[in-house]
Parts: structure tokens; C-alpha cells; sequence
């Protein structure tokens, strides 16, 4: 397929860069045509003084390398390319970002947590059934979780808070060990960094909620392999999951069924 005729994402997470493909297809809406997916973990890299590393960027160059050799000829007009909260923390994200957009031969953008917030519920309201209901749209990523109101494709209430899967299993779990004591204390630092969503965010705002990310379909996917609703995620479902962790003890000997192996050092 030509690509004059076709639309790109580049996607900069903290725990994974992602290239989409799609077209406009019947109706206005883009059908996905190709989907690149390469676990980089970013957000390990940025040490004590807020700066990545040279080998955690050089790992992004050689990804953002690939996806620029699969997007040679599409136009600067159908490409956007935008990176979230590790960038947004590293001191010297200039370096990667200015080399970077020289190897993808396209512009990175560094967004704000709330353009993030905003994105993320436009994606998940578009694969959604029309509705009248205020949806909750809950997104957790490697180091920031986005949470959003909104009504049919419109957000209208959007954060962003800056805890995720791999900068907490690195502060908290730099160890290895899945134990209590390292539970608590992320719970704690978790509970500390919502406050401000408890209030802001009730519910009685919204009618219905929704999880999306790879932290969400890694919950599901381990839940369904337990035998249960993957598709619905409960308090006593995690609690369940979180007993299995502590019987496992400690990551180097977690394999449990339904878990991908790039997601195991940041489960």
C-alpha cells in the first residue's frame, strides 16, 4: 500500500515504543494496517540525576532506527510521533529527542500528562459503542497513570500523575522480592500520589469505567489464565492475584500462566 494513502503513530512510552500503521477506512474511522511493537524500558534508564542513560537511549535510537527504515516516503503531514512522562522527567531528553527525530526522520513531541490524558480517551472512546454515559478512563503506564472523564468522544476532565508500572517496580521492588513488606510500601506511595484523584474524580462523576495500556491487558490476560473474567477487573480479583505473587515470592521465579515475558519485570 502506497504510503501517500496511509496514517503513522509513534508512540514513545516509558516501557515500550510503539509504530502504527492505518488507513482511512468506511465510515471515517482509521483501520489499523500494521502494528510494531518493541519492549524498551526507558524509564529504567533515567539514573539519580534525572538524565537517561547512554545505554537506555542508545536502546530507543535503535528502535526509533527501525521504525524510521518502515516509514521512508510517508509524509511529514501523516506522521505524528510523540513521547510521555520519562522524557518529560529526563534532563536531557533534548539529546535523545533531537537525535532521535533524525533517525526516525520525523519530529518527536514531547506532550504534557493532560495531551496524554486527552489521546489516550479519544483512543479508547473510538473503540467504543456510542453511548450517552460519562465514562472513567483509567491508563497506566511505565511511569505516569492518566485518568479521564468524558462523554461520547470528548474528554472533559483529564490528569495525569506520575507513578507507573516500571517506576515502581524499580523503587519498590529493585530487590526482586514480591512480599509484603514491598506491597505496603507501594501501596502507601500509590495511595499518597492519588489523593488528589479521590476528590477530584468520584463516583458519582461518571457512570461506567474503563482501563486501557499494557498494565490493564497484562492484569486480564493473567486473570483469564486463572480461569476467570479477564474482561472485568475487581478489587478481589487483583487481591487474588496479589496472593499468588506473594506464594511465587520473588520475580526471578515468577511464570505464571498468561503473563508475557516482557511484562514480568514490571508486573
Amino acid at each position: 500500500m502506497a504510503p501517500e494513502s496511509l496514517l503513522a503513530a509513534v508512540d514513545l512510552g516509558s516501557n515500550s515504543f510503539r509504530l502504527e500503521i492505518g488507513r482511512i477506512g468506511s465510515h471515517q474511522r482509521i483501520e489499523r494496517v500494521e502494528y510494531l511493537k518493541e519492549t524498551v524500558r526507558q524509564g529504567n534508564g533515567l539514573n539519580s540525576r534525572q538524565e537517561l542513560s547512554r545505554e537506555a537511549m542508545e536502546r530507543g535510537w535503535e528502535c526509533l532506527a527501525r521504525f524510521g527504515e518502515r516509514l521512508r516516503g510517508f509524509d511529514a503531514s501523516h506522521v505524528r510521533a510523540v513521547a510521555t512522562q520519562t522524557l518529560r522527567e529526563a534532563l536531557n531528553a533534548d539529546e535523545f529527542v533531537t537525535r532521535g527525530s533524525q533517525l526516525l526522520g520525523f519530529p518527536i513531541e514531547v506532550i504534557a500528562g493532560e495531551e496524554e490524558a486527552r489521546l489516550i480517551y479519544r483512543g479508547v472512546a473510538s473503540s467504543l459503542p456510542p453511548s450517552q454515559q460519562k465514562r472513567l478512563v483509567i491508563d497506566i503506564g511505565g511511569r505516569s497513570t492518566e485518568i479521564i472523564i468524558g462523554q461520547h468522544s470528548q474528554p472533559q476532565q483529564v490528569a495525569s500523575f506520575a507513578l507507573g508500572s516500571v517506576s515502581w517496580s524499580s523503587r519498590f521492588f529493585s530487590d526482586g522480592a514480591l512480599n509484603k513488606a514491598n506491597f505496603q510500601a507501594a501501596v502507601a506511595a500509590a495511595k499518597q500520589c492519588l489523593t488528589q484523584a479521590q476528590f477530584a474524580y468520584p463516583g458519582t462523576a461518571w457512570d461506567c469505567a474503563y482501563a486501557s495500556s499494557g498494565t490493564a491487558n497484562a492484569v486480564a490476560d493473567a486473570l483469564t489464565a486463572q480461569g476467570l473474567d479477564g474482561q472485568v477487573i475487581t478489587p478481589a480479583k487483583l487481591r487474588y492475584l496479589y496472593e499468588l505473587l506473594l506464594d511465587i515470592g520473588h520475580v526471578e521465579r515468577l511464570r505464571m500462566p498468561g503473563l508475557k515475558e516482557d511484562r514480568r519485570p514490571v508486573v
